[in-house]
């Protein structure tokens, strides 16, 4: 009996042990779960900071081209030395006859110095010269100038022999690997040929645009692939993507290294670079089976018009936009050899002009700098922003409005028609998105392209007996992704793209059963050594911190958001209202009230004092430059675009803007806007920006003209 009885407390002690230790696991599970579910929430919404931050910034570089254009249409040469400016400037832009171009740029006439110790380049190529390349480059070691442009000489007399659509068999290499954007990340590209082996005639790669721009080896990638192309043509295929353009180029950071790395023949290697990227390819066929193209599609285009394309006129897909001919001044016309009277070719009476022109204003001396200041405060901000309206026409279209109608040309001639179509068909491919909804419409978010839905893949994909589509364009944390019932594949090959963890990196490989294969990686060595939660910490502390500097670069509009709730001006409104004023200003399409935590740290009863708010954001940012509140925001909210300026007027990639170039560039302005501004007064402006008197105005003191310019009256 005692025996049994000692047996039975046992068994009892057993199985309340097991039972509390099952409680205890489900418990850790369900804590864990939630802990999870924490971390990818806050993943997702860094992610959507991230996103909406860039395609923001993409947007504001086609609104500030259009501004540019629409300044064009409006500005009056005096004389044929404004003429040419204007046509170098914006009109014929840097495009080059066949003889021009060779003649530029002569690498025979460039010496190597005996001191010369990188890599050495003889044509025909031979795959010993790659791989002294890639050592050279691992190196941090620089190809010298003549070898850059007999590179580029050559890639230029190749690209020019193929078709706009390349076509790829897996009949004659065992599979085909396809890379996505590459963005300057030459780690990353180092990293896929270590795994996946280089191209040789059993490997061939597809290479779907963006290799330039944002990271700091642009050029090295570009050397490379294009070595790689020439030794190896049947096996090596590049497509472009909507980075291989030098009006993006200049905005997001090609332009600015080329100039870095060669100051002495840096103009002519970008001139060469310019012209070679308007010679990529647009797309890759394999197998006549899966169509490569680097944004995407819409609902109007046409494979057999890309393939008849002149490819090499779209310098920059940004430049091409035209708007109706009637519309733009005879003077404009007379530059393209036009017509100077009121009528057509035939005839008949043009289309009034659009009178957009403020009153005439006379400028005060500028010996007055203060209420110089004060003067262009008030007629330059205020007719650009006027401009800017202007063009922006996305605004006033009704969201309704499908994207091919909303480009519709009806009301333009043949010619021109046929400008636009093919205009518009390179745009779509090279800038839009896939979208989950059905249909197709304007790509507002980005500014360029489409949105286009499951439907219009379905039907491009019946249409030309196409399997699926590959693209690239968007960052993805897995380095791929599937949509539209997996007949869309995005691919993009630089990790760690928005910060250190923030995603991975793949390229994906497909044999001649066209099944894809994927592979990724992270090229940085510091992301392998961080655990989830640091990961998704540091990512989101980056996030967070772009986020506010984006906030403080909106102060004043803040400010006048957040007093139209506050009408009996205590200082305060509600979270709820402080998140719809945030999202009017920014139209970041964030999740606000979810963000809010991370961003107001001090609130009162619900309510948030939102002056002492926007000064800690000041103070944040001031801790960095230390510089009056008010011209830092404005710093902070334009400067991309007044870098863009900037290097748009500085032709030559010098750094330097010279007192010619800033003269005809405030006529294009002063002309438009009606200021009387005489060539005395313009000069005197000039010397005033010119601080240290070198006779050419640099960035900074173009930047500090534009504070003096922005600052509020006393």
């Amino acid at each position: 009996m005692g025996s049994g009885s000692s047996v039975d407390v046992k068994y009892k002690y057993s199985l309340q042990k097991s039972e509390n230790a099952f409680k205890a696991a489900v418990l850790i599970q369900q804590w864990y779960r939630r802990h999870v579910a924490r971390l990818e929430m806050r993943r997702r919404c860094t992610w959507r900071i991230f996103q909406s931050i860039e395609y923001s910034c993409e947007q504001d570089q086609i609104k500030l081209h259009n501004f540019f254009s629409y300044l064009m249409d409006q500005f009056t040469p005096s004389s044929s030395k404004e003429r040419d400016f204007i046509s170098r400037m914006f009109i014929s832009g840097e495009s080059y006859k066949e003889a021009e171009l060779e003649k530029y740029c002569d690498y025979e006439s460039i010496e190597v110095p005996d001191s010369y110790t990188g890599p050495h380049l003889s044509f025909p190529l031979l795959p010993d010269h790659a791989t002294a390349l890639l050592e050279a480059f691992q190196q941090k070691q620089q190809l010298h100038a003549r070898y850059v442009l007999n590179l580029l000489h050559e890639t230029r007399k190749h690209l020019k022999q193929l078709p706009n659509i390349s076509h790829v068999s897996t009949c004659y290499s065992e599979e085909v690997t396809v890379c996505g954007d590459l963005h300057g990340q030459l780690d990353d590209l180092f990293l896929i040929f270590y795994k996946n082996g280089l191209p040789s005639p059993s490997k061939s790669y597809v290479f779907n645009g963006d290799f330039v721009d944002r990271g700091k080896q642009s050029l090295e990638i570009l050397v490379i692939l294009f070595t790689f192309l020439l030794i190896y043509p049947k096996e090596v295929h590049l497509n472009r993507g909507n980075h291989e353009d030098h009006m993006v180029n200049l905005r997001y950071g090609f332009t600015k290294e080329v100039m870095q790395k060669y100051k002495v023949h840096g103009k002519k290697i970008l001139r060469m670079f310019q012209n070679v990227f308007c010679w990529l390819p647009l797309a890759t066929l394999i197998d006549q089976k899966v169509l490569i193209i680097h944004g995407g599609i819409s609902d109007t285009t046409d494979l057999e018009m890309l393939e008849k394309i002149q490819r090499d006129k779209f310098i920059s897909v940004l430049r091409m936009k035209k708007r109706r001919e009637s519309s733009r001044k005879p003077e404009i016309r007379a530059i393209n050899g036009e017509s100077e009277s009121g009528t057509d070719a035939a005839g008949n009476e043009a289309a009034p002009r659009l009178s957009l022109q403020p009153q005439s204003v006379q400028a005060p001396s500028t010996a007055n700098r203060l209420e110089f200041s004060r003067w262009l405060r008030q007629t330059v901000q205020e007719q650009i922003d006027t401009c800017r309206r202007l063009v922006d026409i996305s605004e006033s279209e009704p969201e309704e409005l499908t994207y091919s109608s909303m480009v519709s040309l009806k009301d333009v001639d043949e010619p021109c028609w046929t400008c636009q179509e093919e205009w518009k068909q390179v745009l779509d491919i090279l800038w839009s998105d896939p979208m989950p909804q059905e249909g197709c419409r304007e790509n507002k978010v980005r500014g360029g392209g489409c949105y286009f839905g499951p439907d219009v893949t379905e039907k491009f994909l019946d249409k030309y007996s196409l399997q699926f589509l590959i693209r690239s364009h968007e960052c993805k944390q897995e380095g791929y992704e599937f949509c539209h019932n997996r007949k869309v594949l995005t691919i993009f090959s630089a990790s760690n793209y928005y910060e250190i963890g923030s995603n991975r990196g793949a390229y994906v490989k497909l044999g001649p059963d066209l099944i894809p294969h994927f592979v990724q990686y992270q090229a940085n060595k510091t992301a392998h050594m961080l655990t989830m939660t640091q990961r998704i910490s540091r990512v989101e502390e980056s996030a967070f911190r772009a986020l506010r500097e984006k906030l403080f670069a909106h102060t004043s509009a803040l400010i006048s958001a957040f007093r139209s709730y506050d009408g009996d001006n205590t200082g305060k409104i509600t979270l709820s209202n402080w998140a719809t004023a945030v999202e009017s200003v920014l139209r970041l399409g964030l999740p606000w009230r979810m963000l809010r935590p991370q961003l107001v740290h001090s609130t009162e009863d619900g309510m948030l004092e939102y002056k002492s708010w926007l000064e800690d954001l000041a103070m944040e940012q001031r801790s960095q430059e230390h510089i009056q509140s008010s011209l830092l925001e404005v710093i902070y909210r334009n400067r991309s675009n007044l870098e863009t300026i900037f290097r748009i007027i500085d032709r030559d990639h010098s750094g330097l803007i010279s007192f010619e170039e800033f003269q005809q560039t405030w006529k294009l302005f002063s002309s438009h806007m009606n200021i009387e501004l005489t060539d005395d007064g313009i000069n005197d402006l000039v010397r005033s920006i010119d601080f240290n008197k070198d006779g050419n105005i640099d960035f900074n003191e173009f930047l500090e003209a534009f504070r003096l310019v922005k600052q509020c009256p006393s």
